[in-house]
């Protein structure tokens, strides 16, 4: 710490103030197939995969503050519901959480400060400029992100887990590992 304020004050630059944990998140999910080992599986018809979906909430660092796995044919803010109800018991901090089109909506944010009235947490939904063109979406591409570090591992390609429950660990598991890697 101390030698970047160095670096800083000799580089002309003050040093700045940074809060120890992040204000601000982004949510999102991820559809994937489940293995024929059975377990709890739905439909999601706007991807037309049979299988769950891996709902993350993470800083803007891409690191998982959250995770929720269920069914596919729980709706994306129904299954928001799910990660923020996490929020009661943890996360004092947030104030502010970035979603995609999907979550848009009244009654959920209305949940949200119903569910948390005094800590003034709000959504703000990042929206696409236009349909049918790729373009990186401030800070949305974050979540998309982790996504991708966690599709190196073999084990997420699908879900092979009977219990939604041993998937959310071994989301966790995977997410720590890339942390001890980048401290190494």
């Amino acid at each position: 710490m101390a030698k970047d304020a160095r670096f800083l004050a000799r580089c002309g630059a003050a040093p700045e103030r940074k809060k120890k944990a992040p204000t601000a998140a982004i949510l999102d999910s991820q559809s994937v197939k489940v293995s024929n080992h059975g377990g709890v599986r739905g439909y999601d018809a706007g991807k037309k995969i049979m299988g769950r979906k891996r709902h993350l909430l993470v800083d803007t660092l891409g690191l998982i503050l959250a995770v929720v796995v269920h069914p596919a044919n729980i709706q994306d803010r129904d299954g928001a519901r799910l990660v923020l109800q996490k929020l009661t018991a943890a996360f004092g901090w947030l104030r502010l959480i970035w979603v995609d089109g999907g979550y848009a909506g009244h009654p959920l944010c209305q949940w949200l400060k119903a569910l948390l009235p005094r800590r003034g947490v709000r959504l703000e939904v990042v929206k696409r400029p236009a349909l049918h063109t790729f373009k990186v979406l401030p800070k949305r591409w974050i979540v998309e992100r982790t996504f991708g570090w966690l599709s190196n591992y073999r084990r997420f390609a699908k879900d092979y887990e009977y219990h939604p429950a041993n998937s959310e660990a071994l989301i966790l598991i995977a997410a720590s590992r890339l942390m001890v890697k980048r401290l190494a």
